[in-house]
């Protein structure tokens, strides 16, 4: 497998003589492979494809300050080269795949956290984020001594809105009167919040200056500056998408008391497995605590005295107990 950076690079790798002809497409979002979050998450998924799936794969990373259009002729790129299917990681994709899907009708797309684009190719593959960043908020507060803790969003979209509802309100829960300082990186259309570690870090700084001793982040790539923060202050840090606690560099590893999971992977797969099967069905595949699509990560040993308190959150929220927000 040919290996290159994220920001521009690509792979592309053969499925080693599989007996089905699907060739997957995959196109990042901003932030690209070696997030360590959301797009490796999605690569994640990929690897799983051409390993289990035996099929050919190639991916394709978004550039700095890209345009719609250059969204677009990548997706166009990879329908005009034989793939199909093809999946568009991020919201920022919705403009692009709404123009290119109608125009393959044959080529089936999926488009991960946006439920806008309909048709009869198109997958919307989203999530219940806000169960996900309840659950790490129930263990912020719980955690916290100063009852004081932090929300980094990269960008102030609804989409991150919910990661900071849903981590305000299962922070309350534990405690009604914990404080939570929030800030966002950047605002739309600028995007550069997904890619910024060094703003993400002196935002953390402040909230760790302003008495947090735990924060989290859905920032992207940004979160990376989060956890030099952290390391740097000796207090909590809690990541997003994937499990970064298992990522980190060694001197930061130990202040990541948690990330709140969000199955990127698991919905890149089972869509392609979907086209395989000629299984697949158009439209909004929603996940959530109730299938495993969203949950928290366990590998820091340090969240296990406040694992079952999290645990009867979990059962109450799939349960229809709890009702979380999905707006601040």
């Amino acid at each position: 497998m040919g290996v290159a950076s994220c920001g521009g690079g690509e792979t592309t790798a053969g499925g080693g003589g599989g007996e089905q002809s699907l060739k997957v497409g995959l196109a990042y979002d901003i932030g690209g492979r070696g997030d360590k979050s959301f797009n490796d998450a999605a690569f994640r998924g990929l690897q799983r494809v051409q390993k289990e799936l035996n099929l050919e794969v190639k991916d394709l990373a978004a550039t700095e300050g890209e345009s719609d259009a250059d969204k677009a002729s990548r997706l166009k790129l990879m329908a005009d080269t034989g793939y199909n299917p093809i999946i568009a990681v991020g919201f920022v994709y919705a403009n692009a795949v709404k123009e290119v899907a109608p125009k393959y009708p044959n080529v089936t797309f999926a488009i991960v956290d946006d439920e806008t684009v309909k048709g009869s190719n198109v997958a919307n593959l989203v999530f219940a984020e806000e169960q996900a960043s309840y659950l790490v908020g129930a263990a912020a507060a719980a955690k916290s001594e100063a009852d004081n803790i932090g929300f980094v969003g990269g960008v102030d979209t609804p989409l991150i809105k919910k990661f900071e509802a849903g981590y305000v309100a299962g922070a309350e829960k534990i405690n009604p009167d914990v404080e939570v300082q929030v800030g966002y990186l950047s605002q739309p259309p600028d995007f550069s919040g997904f890619r910024d570690p060094a703003k993400a870090k002196t935002m953390a700084d402040g909230m760790y200056d302003k008495g947090a001793d735990v924060v989290y982040h859905a920032a992207g790539l940004s979160g990376n500056g989060l956890f030099e923060a952290a390391a740097g202050q000796k207090k909590w840090a809690i990541g997003v998408d994937s499990d970064q606690y298992v990522s980190a560099p060694g001197d930061q590893k130990q202040y990541i008391l948690t990330s709140a999971l969000k199955g990127v992977d698991v919905a890149v797969f089972d869509f392609v497995k979907s086209v395989g099967d000629k299984t697949f069905k158009p439209g909004v595949q929603r996940f959530d605590l109730a299938d495993n699509g969203v949950g928290y990560s366990t590998s820091n040993p340090e969240i296990n005295d406040v694992k079952p308190r999290l645990e009867e959150l979990k059962q109450q929220i799939i349960d229809g107990e709890i009702t979380v927000p999905t707006e601040p």
